[in-house]
């Protein structure tokens, strides 16, 4: 019987979206519990060294970490293994950069630069709203943040702007018919639009649908859905695509046409 928690991860267990290959070792960076879950995550690690290629190996990784050149939402994070997810932003002062993650329309986390501005603040989605000790209503968000005394009007499923600085609450977006949001699970993740309805089954799982830019319209749980702001004005930027999924044959196209321009 295993005793403890578990501490390695086996490279084909590790999850599709961080794109690691087959051959190139047994392992995967397991990463450590933390806000985000374990299959909805991207390791410090696998950033900084598979996406952005800062680093060669896990050894460099540790020396740019430990040099406290890297802030996940203003905060100083040394632990390569470190858990980020979506909407989390990370800051590399030395060289300048921010970045948000946030999913590409296949569903894997994309390297977003985004400005100075905007990396002052993430978007949360409210998991619950309640009362605690002593009467102090609080509410917890999707990156496993406890928010007190919030405005009484935020519900479950609104997002909250929250202020990385200082931790208040600049704004909220409702879960409300009309509003922009981005799917964050299931077949349909990464994609972005306007919710048009959603259809309440007691006893099973909410479905919401949504409409995007080329009035496509698809569904999915409520659960996977995240308001991103108000009206079809996003509260963030987007990356590369804008949330669009395209058929095969559309991405073809626009391949071509890119390379006859060359």
């Amino acid at each position: 019987m295993a005793r403890g928690p578990k501490k390695h991860m086996k490279r084909l267990a590790a999850p599709s979206h961080w794109l690691l290959d087959k051959l190139s070792g047994v392992y995967a960076p397991r990463p450590s519990p933390g806000p985000h879950k374990l299959r909805d995550c991207l390791p410090l690690i696998i950033f900084l060294r598979n996406r952005l290629k800062y680093a060669l190996n896990g050894r460099e990784v540790t020396a740019i970490l430990m040099q406290r050149l890297v802030k996940v939402d203003g905060k100083v994070r040394t632990d390569k293994t470190y858990p980020t997810g979506f909407m989390d932003v990370i800051s590399i002062e030395k060289t300048g950069e921010n970045f948000r993650l946030v999913y590409d329309v296949k569903g894997r986390f994309t390297i977003h630069r985004i400005t100075a501005e905007e990396a002052e603040y993430k978007l949360c989605k409210v998991k619950k709203v309640q009362l605690g000790a002593k009467g102090v209503p609080y509410l917890v968000t999707h990156d496993g943040r406890t928010i007190r005394y919030p405005d009484p009007l935020i519900k479950v499923h609104d997002s909250i702007k929250l202020n990385l600085k200082d931790n208040k609450i600049e704004g909220f977006a409702k879960f409300d018919l009309g509003n922009i949001a981005m799917v964050t699970g299931g077949r349909n993740q990464g994609r972005v639009g306007i919710i048009t309805h959603r259809e309440r089954h007691h006893g099973g799982f909410d479905i919401v649908h949504v409409k995007d830019v080329l009035d496509r319209t698809f569904a999915t749980r409520m659960s996977n859905v995240f308001v991103i702001g108000e009206g079809n004005k996003a509260w963030v930027s987007l990356p590369k695509g804008k949330g669009v999924k395209l058929s095969i044959a559309e991405e073809r196209d626009r391949r071509r046409e890119a390379a006859a321009r060359e």
